[in-house]
């Protein structure tokens, strides 16, 4: 029987678990993840008012509760106070690292450290309920943002700054995060691009959502578009889709009474976040140029546009995982169809998958075939891997290193207890956002 350990319980990892029940009928599957909580970006990064999106949680769910699988949740890997990697290499005869990109790109430019500073991932976080998000106060003493980026989540912190804070109580935002959005005081957001439009990394769905909103304007510069002289005609279809909707954003008259407006702006590069005080004030750009082989040049034209809220949204990177090899350039782990490569060679039974694997890129869908590809190369080198003495259950070892995991059954408490606050709140389930609350409730069933 093949017995494999899978880090990670986000769309990745579980369609690698799922990959790994098609393919071998015998294969038992432990899904670990180093939060109480299952589901990764789709439970923690997906904005609570996409509940399309967020319903893709049943689908996994149906993964994470099969038979052959089980989830294993407060389980770090390497760190300080996480499993090792060479342990986990013990216990198991392959293990699949499905652990995203959790680092943020920085700007690297002058002011980025200012209060009011702050990466897209760190208020997506905060809105989202992650027990590692601190409430900073981000919307307190806040009237007009910039989100630097011009991608699909670039567009869900802008359409959370200006949406109707009443719209999001049928959600699971929590209650904290639901109380500041309400008493915010932003009138004005400004989305921006170093690039021009057609460029833009935005789908056409969520684009338009942000000329939904009730009670909010939308604008876009006519000129900023008129500087981007590429053929639209030879552009993929949803960047096609993309520019028909900024033209007639662009075309339209501006709405004089809306509470809330959002600019959107392009063609323009920060370089410096300036300082009112102790925190950030400003951000000067930079005004770019088509430089004619698909890139920009600066003009060495600069604008000043005042923000008390800077949020960037410009990429992600891996992190290294202790006890595994790391490509600090492109931020992955080598590797050849999803086999780690040690000094050159495939390491036997050490295999990785989504982000980690490919860089941040693609949809929530994207994973399938990437998980599949990994799945079948470990299925490839089963035959040798399972020659390997392993334990017959190795939560004993696991909790003998110092780590006790949070079981299905905790998880299923979680759910219950958040649905009690929602309960008592007037709400449908309401997140527990702190490592306490989660902890708390999941011990109503300790046994893994």
């Amino acid at each position: 029987m093949l017995r494999v350990a899978v880090v990670g319980s986000g769309p990745s990892g579980c369609y690698t678990a799922q990959s790994l029940l098609q393919l071998e009928s015998e294969a038992q599957v432990d899904v670990l993840d180093r939060l109480p909580c299952p589901y990764g970006l789709v439970r923690y990064g997906v904005a609570p008012d996409h509940a399309k999106i967020k319903s893709l949680q049943g689908n996994l769910r149906t993964v994470l509760e099969h038979e052959r699988v089980r989830f294993l949740g407060g389980v770090p890997v390497g760190g300080p106070s996480g499993l090792p990697a060479a342990l986990l290499r013990g216990l198991y005869h392959a293990v699949v690292y499905c652990v995203g990109a959790a680092a943020d790109r920085r700007l690297g430019i002058p002011g980025e450290e200012l209060l009011g500073s702050w990466s897209a991932t760190e208020f997506v976080s905060w809105y989202n309920g992650h027990p590692d998000a601190a409430d900073t106060g981000f919307l307190r003493g806040v009237s007009s943002a910039v989100v630097i980026g011009v991608g699909n989540v670039a567009v869900d912190v802008a359409r959370i700054l200006v949406r109707n804070a009443a719209d999001l109580r049928s959600t699971d935002i929590p209650q904290a995060a639901l109380e500041e959005l309400t008493a915010s005081r932003i009138t004005d957001v400004q989305m921006a691009g170093r690039r021009g439009p057609s460029q833009a990394r935005f789908t056409t769905k969520e684009l338009r959502e942000l000329g939904q909103l009730p009670g909010a304007d939308i604008s876009v510069d006519s000129g900023e578009l008129a500087l981007d002289s590429v053929d639209a005609a030879a552009l993929p279809a949803v960047r096609r889709r993309n520019l028909e909707v900024l033209n007639g954003w662009a075309a339209r008259s501006p709405t004089p009474d809306a509470a809330r407006r959002i600019r959107l702006r392009f063609f323009l590069r920060p370089v410096e976040l300036l300082a009112d005080g102790d925190r950030v004030g400003a951000v000067r750009f930079e005004r770019t140029a088509p430089d004619g082989h698909g890139g920009v040049s600066g003009t060495g034209r600069y604008e000043d546009v005042a923000a008390q809220l800077v949020l960037r949204s410009v990429g992600y990177r891996g992190v290294p995982i202790d006890g595994l090899p790391f490509d600090a350039v492109d931020g992955t782990v080598p590797h050849v169809a999803g086999r780690v490569i040690r000094d050159g060679v495939p390491s036997p039974g050490e295999y990785v998958a989504g982000w980690i694997k490919r860089g941040p890129t693609g949809v929530i869908g994207s994973n399938r075939p990437c998980a599949k590809e990994t799945v079948t190369s470990l299925l490839a080198d089963a035959p040798a891997l399972a020659h390997k003495d392993v334990p017959t259950d190795p939560v004993a070892a696991i909790r003998a290193a110092g780590v006790d995991p949070v079981p299905w059954s905790g998880w299923l408490a979680i759910e219950h207890a958040e649905a009690a606050l929602g309960a008592r709140l007037g709400r449908t389930a309401v997140k527990l956002a702190d490592w306490g609350s989660l902890l708390g409730a999941a011990r109503g069933s300790r046994s893994a």
